[in-house]
């Protein structure tokens, strides 16, 4: 039995999870998402609480299991509390700024990267050198946070770079010059 599949979510005060046609779908109060029904599981939402089974003990269905109860749990949480993802940006002379709702980043190349979030996610500036990635889907905000960092990914000689806030870069040494 699926560890994760067989635990209950439980549902806050705001938030509703229903079955419409072939899709699970969460409302809250920031907004509604949906994700499609998986063949051989069975939603059960009763008493503020939605559990899964699994029809058959098939090796796919078992995979499915754990799957769409993480799915529906960062639905639930996206629709009532939202995510958010924190970068900061390091390098000398390195900044970001927002023109409308376009993010540019200057970070060393000869041209400013322009970046453009996707629906449903928005992004905001802690000062030149930190931003947040908001949303409520999980899977947006994490996408779109890669995404920056792609940009230009922390180097590990002088660490200069866009990070995620927290994250641990390891170090290298650098060349020693011949005595």
């Amino acid at each position: 039995m699926s560890r994760i599949g067989r635990k209950v979510i439980p549902l806050p005060s705001g938030a509703t999870v229903t079955v419409e046609g072939g899709a699970i779908v969460a409302k809250g109060p920031k907004g509604r998402l949906q994700t499609p029904m998986v063949p051989g599981i069975d939603v059960t939402i009763k008493d503020g609480v939605v559990s899964f089974s699994r029809q058959d003990d098939e090796k796919q269905t078992r995979a499915f299991h754990g799957m769409i109860r993480a799915l529906v749990a960062n639905m639930v949480t996206g629709v009532t509390t939202g995510f958010k993802r924190d970068l900061e940006i390091v390098g000398v002379g390195y900044r970001a700024q927002l023109q409308g709702k376009k993010l540019v980043l200057n970070i060393g190349y000869s041209n400013p990267v322009e970046y453009e979030a996707p629906a449903g996610v928005e992004i905001t500036l802690d000062g030149p050198t930190k931003l947040s990635v908001h949303g409520i889907d999980k899977q947006a905000v994490g996408q779109v946070s890669a995404d920056i960092r792609g940009f230009r990914p922390p180097e590990p000689y002088q660490g200069k770079g866009i990070r995620y806030v927290g994250e641990h870069i390891i170090r290298k040494a650098g060349k020693t010059g011949a005595r």
